[in-house]
């Protein structure tokens, strides 16, 4: 895992469909039994469960999930507040969400375009 003190920024979120428990644990820098507890304690967190109660995060967990790690560690909300912002926000966090995909969307698109300029 990356240390806080090198590297402030998340790795950025690959071009898939779904995603499994280990691999959102270690985009967003949270360990898998942190993932289930946030599963129960955030309604709007509900990844699909397959065969053998197997998770499957889509990109939108995923960015929910980064954002209830910001509320929780970098904001200093507890689990009540931070369940509370993103019900407030109700709406907005779904605008918030798109605005959030769209923008990681262009950065791997141009980071895509670089690695296919010919030098």
């Amino acid at each position: 895992m990356l240390e806080p003190s090198h590297n402030n920024e998340l790795p950025p979120i690959p071009a898939k469909r779904y995603f499994t428990i280990g691999e959102v644990s270690e985009l967003c820098e949270v360990k898998p039994h942190v993932l289930r507890y946030w599963e129960q304690e955030f309604p709007q967190l509900s990844p699909v469960k397959r065969r053998g109660n197997r998770r499957y995060y889509q990109r939108q967990d995923v960015i929910l999930v980064r954002e209830i790690r910001a509320l929780l560690y970098q904001e200093g909300y507890t689990i009540g507040g931070a369940r509370q912002r993103l019900s407030e926000e109700g709406n907005s966090n779904a605008v918030a969400m798109d605005q959030a995909l769209i923008k990681n969307m262009i950065s791997e698109l141009k980071e895509l375009a670089d690695l296919l300029t010919p030098i």
